[in-house]
């Protein structure tokens, strides 16, 4: 599907309006130009000079999960640490009205600095023009703004290692099967830079492993779509060892069809935290690992790039945050390091020893 996307869909546990470019445009900055979060650095000078400009911040997000509570504590301890003063956070239920009208509330506070990931970037483009114009420095969180320039209208975008990701879950397989395996791949069949991405580069890792032979392939749009997809890509090909999913509550439709099927042998490898697949993968079951990403990390990052652009720093088109293997070994220090927060009950008690 090329041009314009509009759907609902999830994506790092959370429910996502995506209306979204294609490709061509969302690619006009290109991720050769990126850098690591980890290269975004503050000196006890600069950390001086943030807390005497007594600046302010908003936070102007799409919805709320667990992920994105997670993006918003490690953006507020950065805040915090450097003296910044968080007048709001919002959020707009995916509801690309809703993020307009946040915008046009947020902007009256007069903000000095916003983080924000916009659901719909044609509907609140001139809301986020507006805030902009006043003076404040915006900082992205993965979706790009099409028309909005690097440094003029915003400071940059902090992402995942999008590609890292999608290499380490061919990695990941071809450190598994050492003999040779048949592949299949359930892609994400819509233009979304983040999943698009992924899935391409953990086609071409693939492609370095003879052993791992792409056996099949099948598309979906909906996650809702994919039990129906897993069964019947087995169908057609029983002989599969592992089926690659673009992102984890994508995936659990995928494990459906397969304790449907009794296809035990049949391995699930994905993208992101989710604790059904978590569970799955604590017992045993189909779920190899998942790649998983650092949204507290995210946060902190969007929130030293947006308080270093007021003293003229200028930040890379892509920051990029580093991402983490997850197997049944580390489950609970995956979570802990992703989300900064305790492991769920429910996983901790079958966890436990």
């Amino acid at each position: 599907m090329r041009g314009f996307f509009t759907d609902m869909f999830t994506i790092k546990g959370l429910m996502v309006l995506s209306v979204v470019v294609s490709s061509y445009a969302l690619q006009a900055v290109e991720l050769k130009d990126s850098k690591m979060a980890d290269s975004v650095l503050m000196s006890p000078e600069q950390q001086q000079q943030i807390r005497q400009m007594k600046l302010t911040a908003a936070m102007v997000w799409h919805g709320s999960s667990p992920w994105i509570q997670a993006v918003t504590a490690g953006a507020n301890k950065e805040f915090a640490d450097l003296g910044i003063k968080v007048l709001a956070v919002t959020d707009a239920q995916f509801d690309p009205a809703r993020q307009v009208a946040d915008l046009e509330n947020v902007t009256v506070l007069k903000p000095d600095l916003i983080l924000s990931l916009v659901v719909d970037p044609t509907s609140a483009k001139t809301s986020y023009s507006k805030v902009v114009q006043q003076g404040a420095k915006l900082v992205l969180l993965s979706n790009p703004i099409p028309g909005f320039v690097l440094h003029k209208d915003y400071v940059g975008i902090v992402t995942d290692d999008m590609l890292g990701m999608g290499k380490q879950a061919a990695v990941e397989l071809s450190a598994h099967f050492n003999q040779p395996a048949r592949i299949g791949m359930i892609f994400h069949d819509a233009d979304y830079f983040i999943t698009n991405t992924r899935d391409k580069a953990f086609r071409q890792q693939l492609a370095h492993y003879p052993q791992l032979q792409l056996a099949a392939e099948k598309g979906f749009v909906r996650e809702q779509e994919t039990s129906q997809v897993a069964a019947a890509l087995i169908l057609q090909h029983s002989d599969l060892d592992a089926i690659y999913v673009s992102w984890d509550a994508a995936a659990e439709g995928v494990i459906e069809a397969l304790r449907l099927a009794g296809r035990k042998d049949i391995k699930v490898i994905t993208h992101d935290l989710g604790v059904n697949n978590l569970l799955d993968m604590a017992m045993k079951g189909n779920m190899l690992a998942t790649i998983s990403d650092q949204p507290f990390v995210i946060g902190s990052t969007m929130a030293r790039l947006a308080a270093l652009s007021k003293l003229g720093q200028q930040a890379a088109p892509y920051t990029l945050v580093p991402f983490m293997t997850v197997t049944a070994d580390n489950i609970a220090p995956a979570w802990q390091q992703s989300f900064r927060s305790d492991v769920p009950a429910l996983l901790q008690q079958v966890l436990k020893p």
